[in-house]
């Protein structure tokens, strides 16, 4: 089995362990997080590195994924996409078995479709982005690169959103909407 690890180790990196456990494509070689937890553990996988170790780490293991979360902004996420692209690390999309993705949908390298999640037909899903827990999103929408669709939010047929967004849990986009780039809208929005 081909291995992966996982980099930065809060609780997004917890609910990706079961996704990528369940997914049952990648065994998880480790994660990267702060120097001061090296050798620490995260749901019985080791902390085996940092951020400055990520090129060394890149001669020996092909894949990583992203595992910080986002709600705030996304610049940790894109700092830590692009430092893991410059050592080499090839960043595999994953998704959950439970998850349902439309044949004539698209996903980015790096995103993550977390549990239940419903994606309809001819959508497209941009790099790094974290479609999380039961979000669904409609025919025709399109998600751009490091955004985070969280829990529960319905993102209804031809929306845009823009790169670094974060939509917050609950929240719903009514048809044709666009999200504007690195938007941030709180949890029960409805966006009309």
């Amino acid at each position: 089995m081909k291995e992966i690890i996982l980099i930065a180790g809060g609780g997004h990196c917890r609910s990706v362990i079961d996704v990528v456990e369940q997914e049952n494509k990648f065994k998880i070689a480790g994660i990267v997080d702060k120097p001061e937890l090296l050798s620490n553990k995260i749901l019985n996988y080791e902390v085996i590195g940092n951020d400055n170790d990520l090129p060394k780490l890149a001669s020996k293991y092909k894949y990583a994924l992203i595992t910080a979360g986002q709600i705030k902004s996304p610049s940790l996420r894109i700092k830590l996409y692009e430092i893991a692209k410059d050592a080499g690390f090839v960043l595999p999309s994953i998704v959950s078995p439970r998850a349902y993705i439309a044949k004539s949908s698209n996903l980015g390298e790096g995103t993550i479709i977390m549990h239940d999640a419903l994606i309809n037909s001819n959508v497209e899903i941009g790099k790094n982005c974290i479609i999380n827990t039961r979000a669904l999103i409609e025919h025709d929408s399109s998600v751009g690169d490091h955004c985070h669709i969280s829990t529960n939010v319905i993102i209804n047929g031809g929306v845009k959103v823009y790169q670094g967004s974060f939509i917050g849990s609950g929240s719903i986009i009514v048809d044709g909407k666009d999200i504007q780039h690195n938007s941030f809208i709180k949890a029960r929005s409805i966006v009309k």
